[in-house]
């Protein structure tokens, strides 16, 4: 028969099975694994394709190009400003063309302009884009008059209105950069949502990398200084915002260090980082200069990509969304993270 434990050894069992904690006895569990309802998803995946994610870069391509035209034209480079200025309408164009084309109906954008809601994302990046439109247009369109044109009375004035309307869509460029992450991350999307305060600086970053690749492979090497210094600045901006993100991020960082949005934003890390170099070391080789640009270019739409891709995949697993919460919760915050 075995032995009955003695009053100690009871005790002793009965201490290693509780513990004190707050000055209450609680029974020692471990944590539990977590687990959802049979695996099933919390969260409904977006319903937005690629056209979304070509948006979110033809954007932010717009509004690089934009401020880099400016400075072209307030520094006397025309041809770096012809160019950017006419980049910066025909990506608008083609965001336009993107966000109109994923809307179940499209025509039925117009309706969007009748308000103006502070609070909402999406209707203050309408009216920012309704701003910055008009003035990256009049700037592009003086660009491509015809020289007849030009001596005309409607010319002239198109000429003088320029400056003033490039200027304009500059100081609303950054708005437009920037204010597609603050919709991204206005979403119950996990990783778009906790990424709140890196994605308007990954976005603006990438921006003017981009606008400075454009410029960089279309612009004579002569007049490319402007967009070279743009590359770096904004490359190392996107790439710093980016690495702090997956460092600071904890668990809802795996949706951006793993599968396909890591293999997208590594790429995108590489191409950005080999276009900036190339962009201080190209001397006056014209070769060297479009290449670092088109890299440029291609790394700033893998990074729109990728964000895109990683916030699909972390509505695909419900621990991205729990753990998160309870991770608040336990710190004393709302589990929905209203507190920001």
């Amino acid at each position: 028969m075995r032995e009955l434990p003695s009053d100690a050894g009871a005790a002793d069992m009965h201490a290693q099975t509780r513990h004190r904690r707050g000055g209450r006895d609680d029974m020692a569990v471990p944590p539990a694994e977590f687990r959802s309802y049979y695996g099933r998803q919390i969260l409904k995946t977006p319903v937005w394709n690629w056209m979304i994610a070509a948006y979110l870069f033809s954007g932010g391509l717009s509004a690089g190009s934009a401020l880099l035209a400016a400075g072209a034209d307030l520094t006397g480079r025309p041809q770096l400003r012809k160019v950017s200025r006419v980049g910066a309408l025909v990506s608008l164009l083609a965001s336009m063309y993107f966000l109109v084309g994923d809307l179940g109906r499209p025509e039925r954008f117009h309706h969007m302009l009748r308000v103006a809601k502070p609070s909402s994302p999406m209707s203050m990046g309408t009216w920012i884009l309704s701003g910055y439109g008009p003035g990256a247009g009049a700037a592009a369109v003086a660009e491509l008059m015809p020289k007849r044109l030009r001596r005309s009375r409607l010319g002239r004035l198109l000429d003088f209105a320029a400056r003033p309307a490039g200027l304009e869509a500059a100081a609303v460029a950054p708005g437009v950069a920037s204010y597609t992450a603050v919709l991204l991350s206005q979403t119950a999307v996990p990783a778009w949502r906790e990424a709140h305060p890196y994605l308007p600086f990954i976005f603006t970053g990438s921006a003017a990398a981009s606008g400075a690749g454009l410029g960089m492979l279309l612009a004579p090497v002569s007049e490319s200084g402007p967009a070279r210094r743009m590359a770096v600045a904004g490359a190392a901006l996107e790439v710093a915002a980016s690495r702090t993100m997956e460092h600071r991020l904890g668990l809802v960082g795996e949706a951006y260090t793993t599968g396909r949005p890591h293999t997208l934003r590594k790429w995108s890390e590489i191409l950005t980082v080999g276009g900036a170099v190339g962009a201080v070391a190209s001397g006056r080789n014209r070769w060297a200069v479009a290449a670092s640009g088109a890299a440029l270019l291609a790394g700033s739409a893998l990074q729109r990509f990728g964000v895109f891709e990683a916030g699909v995949q972390s509505t695909q697993d419900p621990k991205y969304v729990v753990i998160p919460q309870r991770e608040r919760l336990d710190a004393g915050h709302p589990a929905r993270g209203d507190d920001r």
